[in-house]
């Protein structure tokens, strides 16, 4: 009998150990949700048809966030009637209501990088400073075939070197790439990337979840299973389970006393899922990495944190779709940032 007294105490202990890294007890603000949506007025000179266009006519969604003197930074996504996307600059001092830039800070044009990003353009933005206090941007170019992971820098976010590709071997140049999440710390309310073992690390993928490398934030190298020569998968979709359909990154991933947490977007597949959600349904989870072995799972959500419940969640450009990008330290809370049905921009607030 004591045996078992003691392993049920361990069993327990083990699963409340297993709780406290995450980061729970958000709030969507749903008096002030969506505090972002597409505007008709918005007008911009594209420098590829030489037309201007209502570049965030149709859609605004999919948001990263920073702190930067003293306001929220807001880049998110905006889609044009034709479906080109281009990203978006909103500041906000209290987190919650926007002021937008009229024009967009980064988007497609007659530069080097135009075959990559052009008609579909850029998407889904996930920033990070660097230690030097510049930033560096991950976005996903689509010419309208391939989805390609890119790299942005910037000092002021308002002018941007693109490094183009960030896999670009042979063998990857030409493979489904998107949403680079890398591995940061909190300092104050700068999140920044850092170094594991000299090496930068980067979750990425939207089926399973892969790792790249780096050492300069430049050049990056695919992580590779030694026995089949591809990806290594580090995370995969679950049947039965919310994340049944596929899994990709959220926010940047957070390294912590108790390991990496990254937060992720998953979607219900359409059988064989969590059947309290309609199929597709996109709802966010935790995970928690190692942290010298980011590749080694040491825990992970078995129930989502947020999903669509609002009705501005559930009906939209895509319905039924809680899609996080943004999360930010500010003024002694967590703020993240969501698109809502692919249409319109959320919050929810961690005191």
């Amino acid at each position: 009998m004591k045996g078992i007294i003691s392993w049920a105490l361990l069993c327990l202990s083990l699963t409340s150990n297993a709780q406290n890294w995450q980061l729970t007890g958000f709030t969507k603000a749903d008096a002030e949700n969506p505090i972002l949506s597409p505007s008709l007025e918005a007008r911009f000179l594209d420098p590829i048809t030489g037309k201007k266009v209502g570049w965030e006519n149709k859609n605004v969604l999919n948001p990263t966030a920073l702190v930067r003197d003293g306001l929220v930074h807001l880049l998110y996504r905006a889609q044009d009637s034709l479906g080109t996307s281009r990203i978006g600059l909103a500041t906000s001092a209290d987190g919650i209501h926007f002021k937008k830039s009229q024009e967009p800070i980064l988007f497609p044009a007659t530069d080097a990088f135009r075959g990559f990003e052009w008609p579909g353009g850029i998407e889904d933005p996930r920033i990070v400073e660097t230690e030097d206090g510049a930033y560096f941007l991950t976005y996903t170019s689509y010419d309208g075939k391939y989805a390609r992971l890119c790299g942005a820098f910037s000092k002021d976010l308002q002018t941007w070197e693109k490094i183009g590709p960030l896999f670009t071997s042979e063998k990857y140049l030409n493979t489904w790439s998107k949403s680079g999440a890398l591995v940061s710390v909190q300092n104050g309310a700068r999140i920044v990337a850092k170094k594991i073992n000299g090496l930068y690390y980067m979750y990425f993928g939207d089926t399973d979840l892969f790792l790249a490398t780096s050492k300069d934030l430049r050049h990056w190298d695919v992580l590779e299973n030694a026995e089949t020569n591809v990806r290594l998968s580090v995370l995969k979709p679950r049947a039965g389970y919310f994340d049944s359909r596929l899994v990709e990154p959220g926010p940047y991933a957070l390294l912590r006393k108790e390991g990496i947490v990254l937060i992720y977007n998953s979607s219900n597949a359409a059988n064989f899922n969590e059947s309290r959600f309609p199929k597709f349904t996109y709802a966010a989870g935790q995970v928690l990495f190692d942290a010298q072995k980011p590749y080694k799972v040491l825990a992970r959500t078995n129930e989502p944190f947020i999903w669509p419940n609002q009705p501005y969640e559930k009906v939209g450009e895509v319905n039924e779709v809680c899609f996080v990008e943004g999360l930010v330290p500010f003024k002694g809370k967590w703020f993240l940032y969501y698109g809502t049905a692919d249409s319109k921009i959320a919050v929810s607030i961690k005191k």
